[in-house]
């Protein structure tokens, strides 16, 4: 997703294209708003207009005739125009806001649903700062040229209704006043276009720049374990090189079309002094004429600021709209069927694969026939070298992936048949992983089903060995921190098996749900876990002996498919390769004379695909 500086011009055209297509489509959802701005603009340009006017027929029929009653009203009629110009006004900021913030909302909203449907490939790709960049700064420029919408509109009014009181009082005065106006127009033109690609390569490099941050943050104990700050720092400084360059490229573009802005102004001005005045003399223009020209000229000098302002940042927000849609309009590939199936409530959890292959993205396959079946409360152990696929196994059940051949059958019915919903909540992972959210621990076990009665949640934890949780400052009701780091590893771990406990599936995984138990306490989950296993259709995947003697068989992967299978103990006694694996997992050098096991063809990708 995130391409930089190799974008060619046709993927920049094609983003900016989509882009402006998001602008339009959000706009039309706030046509109320639209109207209203439309309103507030005229209302303000007539008053503004008529300000001008005003002044003149109090000069020439009020002052120059020394006439007081005409000087009152006209001023009267001044200060109407400006109560109706400060109404204008206000509906004009409001309705600006109005709009900006209801558009970031919605898109905001849609960014975030959409992520959470999207695939897990997307996001084994996807960098995470790049995707909090879409959701904030580029939201944000959108935000900006929504606010200056109906400003700008109000500016366009202001414009052409200058043209037209200009034409109508004077042709000749107001064609030298504004004849630079069509070259304005070409400048303006040719700086969208040089910033265009400028705005967006600068919004790429503002991403990169979140992407450094967000890792860091987020790695932070890595980053000091390995006293890494230097070289972190040198990327920042690296990234943040890179956004000020563009930066800085932008800011020489619009240093050199915004003068043009400042100087048109007063050229019309010269114009209308040399000519107006020579018409004054002759008697062909009176004085007011000439205070009404040059009020516009003046009133057009905010208009044309604006202009360039509107321009440099229409080109980012389309530049920002244009990387918002390129998620939005990434398909999801893994969804329910049309019409799927939903999940039978008798299923007691069969699970069956058939002659499953299965590859991440265009890597070498990672399952290659596998074949194996669960019958339903059997406890199966799934052991096997790095890379055989023991934890994608797990993951083609609730269709984190989907299988490029075969099929993943539960309770007889293909996975890709049924409701997404039904079949992830039939199915509970407790990751190698454990991630915990930044809440109390009460909400953490309870985040399948938050409505839970405090009973269950007890239960659930009892269950899953998490007596500490009383012993904790605030118990349940204490609040743990981001990806609950406050906690051992161990700790972590039984709360996640209480979460999965409590959301009561048919079928639970166990990734390596005891990697992180201190041996010493390992015999407590262990006695804690044969109670949440039962009546449970369970893939235990591990590699410590104790914790693989839960399952009711084990079975050992290698290349891609099931190379052998049975009760630990016999394997233990009949299988050399099953002997080597639990060798290799101990950190033991395998017996003289055996090879080791795998032929490490089929290897996962290493973005949290597990093995």
């Amino acid at each position: 997703m995130n391409r930089g500086s190799e974008r060619d011009v046709d993927d920049d055209r094609a983003l900016r294209r989509e882009g402006r297509r998001l602008l339009r489509d959000s706009l039309r959802a706030q046509m109320f708003w639209v109207a209203m701005a439309v309103v507030a603009a005229l209302t303000w340009t007539v008053a503004k207009l008529a300000v001008p006017i005003l002044v003149a027929g109090a000069v020439d029929n009020g002052i120059v005739p020394n006439d007081s009653s005409e000087i009152v009203k006209y001023t009267l009629l001044i200060v109407v125009a400006g109560v109706f110009q400060g109404a204008g006004m206000g509906l004009r900021r409001y309705t600006a806001f109005r709009m900006s913030y209801r558009v970031e909302t919605d898109l905001r909203a849609r960014l975030f649903a959409h992520l959470q449907l999207l695939h897990f490939a997307f996001h084994d790709e996807a960098q995470t700062g790049q995707l909090m960049a879409r959701a904030n700064t580029d939201l944000y420029q959108i935000t900006q040229w929504m606010t200056l919408g109906p400003i700008s509109l109000s500016s366009v009014f202001i414009l052409f209704g200058v043209m037209v009181v200009m034409l109508v009082a004077s042709p000749v005065l107001a064609l030298l006043a504004l004849g630079a106006l069509p070259l304005l127009n070409l400048v303006a033109a040719r700086f969208s276009r040089r910033l265009a690609p400028v705005g967006l390569e600068q919004q790429e490099k503002l991403g990169d720049l979140s992407g450094v941050v967000a890792e860091t943050v987020g790695g932070i104990r890595a980053v000091k374990g390995f006293g890494a700050e230097a070289l972190q720092e040198h990327r920042l400084e690296s990234e943040a090189e890179e956004v000020r360059a563009w930066s800085l490229k932008a800011a020489r573009l619009r240093a050199n079309f915004l003068p043009a802005l400042d100087f048109l102004p007063a050229l019309s001005l010269a114009a209308i002094i040399w000519y107006g005045g020579h018409q004054v003399l002759d008697g062909n223009l009176a004085v007011g004429d000439i205070i009404a020209f040059n009020l516009y000229i003046v009133m057009l000098i905010f208009p044309l600021r604006l202009a360039g302002q509107l321009v440099a940042q229409a080109a980012r927000a389309t530049a920002a709209a244009g990387r918002v849609s390129e998620v939005l309009r990434t398909d999801p590939e893994i969804t329910s069927p049309p019409h799927g199936r939903p999940l039978t409530p008798e299923g007691r959890g069969e699970l069956r694969f058939e002659d499953v292959r299965f590859r991440y993205g265009d890597g070498p396959l990672v399952l290659d026939g596998f074949d194996l079946t669960l019958h339903p409360g059997e406890a199966v152990a799934l052991v096997g070298p790095t890379a055989s696929g023991k934890t994608t196994v797990a993951r083609l059940i609730p269709r984190f992936y989907d299988v490029e051949e075969g099929r993943v059958l539960l309770d007889g019915v293909d996975v890709r048949e049924l409701q997404l919903d039904d079949v992830r909540r039939a199915v509970g992972i407790v990751f190698e992983d454990t991630f915990l959210f930044s809440d109390t621990v009460r909400n953490n076990i309870a985040f399948a089903d938050p409505d839970a009665p405090v009973e269950q949640i007890r239960r659930a934890a009892r269950l899953a060995g998490a007596d500490f949780i009383d012993a904790l400052p605030d118990g349940y009701d204490t609040v743990i921190g981001e990806f609950g780091y406050s906690l051992s590893g161990g700790q972590r771990q039984r709360i996640a098996i209480a979460r999965a406990v409590l959301a009561d599936p048919r079928v639970l995984i166990l990734d390596d749900a005891t990697s992180s138990v201190d041996p010493t306490k390992e015999h407590e989950i262990r006695a804690a876990l044969r109670e949440v296993m039962a009546g449970r259709t369970t893939i235990i995947i591990a590699h410590r002996p104790a914790t693989i003697a839960l399952a009711d068989r084990v079975v050992l992967l290698d290349g891609g498919r099931v190379v052998d299978q049975g009760a630990h103990d016999e394997l233990l006694t009949s299988s050399e390769r099953y002997r080597h694996v639990l060798a290799q997992a101990a950190g033991v050098a395998p017996p003289d004379g055996e090879e080791p096991v795998g032929d490490g063809a089929a290897v996962e990708p290493a973005a949290g695909r597990g093995t």
